[in-house]
């Protein structure tokens, strides 16, 4: 289903049980779609994309609301195409204190340690009450509001409210039902590591290893564990209460699992399909030409455009982290295997330094890369990947070959699946 028929399908399917207060009488004049991404720069790149795919392609009767926090503001304003940005509107709500994190890191991207991120999930909950004054404030309730999967506070919000919440996720279809299957199910318990096991409820051919399962699935059984924790206090419940769940992915990838998907949520819910989001959403500044490219990337591959697909693009998103040991290995290789190479480190590297130079084929940076260019680049020929949902999209449209390297989270159900 196309991204921008998301909304006109909302107002017209019937209400899941137990929302109550949505009906068609009640929805009727109501033209204001609100968007609220988790602090996190994976998280709020594909809604931002969705808020300008509204305002593209039904901006003459639909307001756009995207809510965030003040030191995400610029990077939110910054993202929203040109031709979106004057159309979605941008506020900001203030991000509270909380003792383990330093002031001023409101997102994911300025934590110094991963180790801060379950006090930064603490501290998005306590989100709720300004996000309710917002709310409050509005001259009338939205049609619908999106908020991100983490954000569980906000089905309470909107519950209160009278407001339909659709959740979003930035997994695939595949691997939520995956995961939603393995955390109910649980197959894998007694599985030994390596040996393959039939995920039940899904296609006989589809089969995983018990190492392949999430850490945060293994852990699902631990309170210990303070994300876990969290997931439990905040998430869980509330996300199945939802009126429907937003996947940014398509129907001709991803369809087979949909239905799997819904039957997690009440009766009457629904799985929309809407992605790639930032193909729905037409410019954006990572294909414009003054995007930011810092360390020269693209110019770099402009040298290398006379050897089509000569160039092997690196990348493990802006959150994994790999060992020193591993990152030296895969230095050498890159530079013993001959072939031209750009490598963004990222966070991957921490305070690593490589152990070799470069070379003249080579090059490693640390700063922002412009994915999708580098990607969509002809001097690029495959790209090294973590697996990272928006990365497989990404590589997917520009119709480059990926080499898997699950590091977190669901990576190896996306290798698997994509």
């Amino acid at each position: 289903m196309p991204a921008a028929a998301a909304d006109t399908d909302a107002a017209t399917h019937p209400a899941a049980e137990g929302l109550g207060g949505n009906d068609g009488a009640t929805l009727a004049g109501r033209d204001h779609v609100v968007v609220f991404p988790l602090m996190s720069k994976g998280h709020m790149i594909p809604l931002l994309h969705l808020a300008a795919a509204l305002a593209a392609h039904h901006g003459d009767h639909l307001r756009v609301t995207l809510v965030t926090t003040p030191a995400n503001l610029a990077f939110a304003r910054r993202c929203l195409p040109a031709s979106s940005s004057s159309s979605v509107r941008v506020v900001s709500i203030p991000f509270p204190a909380h003792p383990q994190l330093p002031a001023g890191v409101e997102s994911t991207d300025a934590l110094p340690s991963q180790s801060l991120f379950p006090a930064f999930l603490r501290a998005t909950a306590l989100l709720r009450e300004p996000f309710a004054e917002f709310l409050a404030s509005l001259p009338s309730p939205p049609l619908v509001l999106v908020s991100d999967f983490f954000l569980g506070f906000t089905q309470r919000v909107a519950d209160d409210a009278g407001v339909r919440r659709l959740t979003f996720n930035g997994m695939s279809a595949f691997s939520l039902a995956l995961c939603f299957t393995l955390a109910t199910r649980r197959p894998h318990v007694g599985v030994e590591d390596g040996a393959e096991f039939h995920v039940p409820g899904f296609p006989e051919d589809v089969r995983i290893t018990a190492d392949e399962v999430p850490d945060a699935i293994i852990q699902g059984g631990n309170l210990d564990d303070p994300v876990t924790q969290f997931l439990f206090d905040e998430v869980r419940d509330w996300e199945h209460r939802s009126w429907g769940i937003l996947v940014n992915s398509f129907a001709a990838l991803d369809g087979d699992y949909a239905a799997i998907l819904e039957s997690f949520y009440l009766p009457g819910s629904r799985a929309w399909l809407v992605g790639p989001l930032f193909l729905a959403a037409g410019e954006s500044p990572e294909t414009k030409e003054e995007d930011d490219d810092p360390e020269d990337c693209v110019a770099w591959l402009d040298e290398r455009a006379a050897s089509p697909g000569s160039v092997v693009y690196v990348s493990f998103g802006t959150q994994a982290h790999l060992p020193d040991a591993q990152l030296d290995e895969l230095a050498h290789g890159l530079v013993e295997s001959g072939h031209a190479f750009l490598w963004a480190i990222g966070r991957s590297g921490g305070e690593w330094s490589p152990p070799v130079d470069a070379g003249a084929d080579g090059k490693i940076v640390r700063g922002w890369v412009p994915q999708r260019r580098v990607l969509s680049h002809p001097a690029v020929g495959a790209f090294v990947t973590h697996a990272g949902w928006n990365s497989v999209l990404e590589s997917l449209a520009a119709g480059r070959p990926m080499l898997a390297w699950p590091v977190m989270a669901e990576q190896a159900a996306n290798a698997k699946f994509a």
